[in-house]
């Protein structure tokens, strides 16, 4: 098992859209163990392939006790909103976070490393999350969900030098604390999100 290095917004993968898995071989377990680990590391609740500079369709999760992966993932969601737009982020965008809307329920067919099928389905934090890391194997940020004048100040921030002492500040504290895992070009990022209710529905 490896912590990985987590890109930043900036580098071309984070916009790319990720590549349909075909090779369930221990390449794909053993990627999936060293995100497993990695997204640990850095007190996530999901992190998606693209992130650790692999542009394959395979996500972590780890939210209320729920954990996992999905390879593949095809998303549906409901039409009601959350209630109130909670604050999301992104540590491929470090130092900040945004209120957003997303979708009350969620749900994701996909494959397990085995390609064996599975599905997933929560409200809440679990949807959140679910949908978050889709947008990643989809080549899109959280930012690019904003509108009107958070966006614009999402895209200032971002221009900003405050926000490259940010990153800078970043990957001297992941280097001090992985030693090699890291170097200083490139910067830890998982989704964040505080954990609610969750319920998982195994797919036969």
């Amino acid at each position: 098992m490896a912590v990985l290095s987590i890109r930043i917004i900036g580098d071309p993968i984070l916009r790319t859209p990720a590549a349909r898995v075909t090779d369930f071989g221990p390449e794909l377990s053993k990627l999936i163990t060293d995100m497993e680990e990695t997204m640990i590391n850095v007190q996530g609740a999901g992190l998606a392939a693209p992130q650790v500079g692999i542009g394959l369709q395979v996500f972590t999760y780890r939210i209320d006790g729920f954990e996992g992966h999905v390879v593949n993932p095809v998303l549906e969601v409901g039409q009601e909103q959350q209630e109130d737009g909670d604050v999301e982020g992104c540590l491929s965008v470090p130092g900040l976070g945004n209120f957003l809307a997303r979708s009350q329920w969620a749900r994701v067919r996909g494959q397990d490393r085995h390609g064996n099928p599975l599905e997933i389905e929560g409200t809440g934090m679990l949807a959140r999350c679910l949908q978050h890391e889709t947008d990643h194997l989809r080549g899109k940020l959280y930012i690019d969900r904003l509108e009107g004048e958070e966006k614009r100040e999402a895209m200032r921030a971002i221009r900003s030098a405050g926000f490259n002492s940010v990153t800078q500040q970043t990957a001297l504290q992941r280097a001090r604390s992985l030693g090699s895992s890291f170097s200083r070009a490139e910067q830890p990022g998982a989704a964040a999100f505080a954990p609610t209710g969750a319920r998982r529905k195994p797919r036969p």
